[in-house]
């Protein structure tokens, strides 16, 4: 079975691509180099911290931004 790299060798179809936009960066209230600005995110998001609990309801429009310790974006998907 062959990897797949949501972004790079697969498609999220008309979805923006947001692994580009949010990889390594925080979510904060403004964006700039280091962080993205939660204002810009889709209505229909979360973000996840290590160990927080969360719904396992599948919503193919909800954005899942999961974030390291430091809070920075090391994982974006659908669901």
């Amino acid at each position: 079975m062959p990897l797949v790299v949501p972004g790079i060798n697969s498609s999220m179809g008309d979805k923006p691509d947001w692994v580009t936009k949010l990889m390594g960066k925080t979510i904060g209230d403004n964006s700039n180099e280091t962080s993205f600005a939660k204002q810009d995110l889709p209505q229909s998001h979360r973000v996840l911290k290590p160990g927080d609990m969360k719904t396992m309801d599948h919503d193919p429009n909800r954005l899942n931004i999961h974030v390291n310790e430091e809070g920075a974006v090391h994982d974006v998907n659908y669901g």
